[in-house]
């Protein structure tokens, strides 16, 4: 069973790797975006308690996150492997999926961090431009349009989204690192934690994890 939870800054690529290595592994990857969605959806008691900060714009509390996730946890699929992206996020939460993976016992195999340097994350997020029509998605430098700011599937003007500015993304890079990057000790000490160089291209990332013979 290859079970792991995703951790790295913003940007780091956690969505591309995880959505490789779930078609790979043929296991469910999880993510806080989809057991909210899920949750609601499904009308759960923490799903609709969720979905009122959701739609106020709030952050989800920790004490309701928590509740999703261990609501999503106690389905079957779970059993035979898991990729975790987006949680936990602070120590508080790393400590409730201890208890949680405990409870449906469930073994944590590793915790793979995605380690980058924040000028290259910097660089990848504001270089991406949207189109607001068909959604999209280039880079200036790495996945260029064919016509400067023009989409080439639907000729519309190309838009750079407001949390991809420089300014937000440092703010969220710096909450990362206030709240979740003190989750890289808390996994060193359970010596689970693995690095992966997250400024190589996906295959090279792909690599490097299928090497740690997780």
């Amino acid at each position: 069973m290859r079970s792991v939870v995703l951790l790295g800054a913003p940007g780091s690529g956690k969505g591309t790797l995880a959505t490789i290595l779930k078609n790979s592994w043929n296991v469910p990857h999880i993510s806080t975006g989809d057991m909210f969605r899920e949750a609601v959806r499904a009308n759960s008691p923490m799903g609709l308690k969720a979905f009122e900060y959701m739609k106020a714009g709030l952050l989800v509390p920790d004490d309701i996150t928590i509740g999703v996730v261990d609501e999503r946890f106690s389905k079957s699929d779970v059993k035979k492997g898991f990729i975790l992206d987006g949680f936990p996020r602070t120590i508080k939460q790393a400590e409730a999926l201890d208890e949680i993976l405990t409870k449906n016992n469930i073994k944590l195999n590793s915790v793979i961090l995605l380690d980058i340097d924040e000028k290259l994350i910097i660089k990848r997020i504001t270089g991406r431009r949207t189109c607001p029509k068909c959604g999209a998605i280039y880079h200036i430098e790495n996945v260029p349009p064919r016509k400067q700011n023009i989409c080439d599937k639907c000729s519309s003007d190309l838009i750079q989204r407001k949390d991809d500015t420089e300014e937000v993304v440092k703010e969220r890079l710096n909450a990362y690192n206030k709240q979740t990057s003190p989750l890289v000790d808390f996994y060193r000490n359970k010596k689970i934690l693995v690095r992966i160089d997250a400024s190589k291209t996906p295959d090279k990332m792909i690599e490097q994890v299928e090497a740690l013979s997780l």
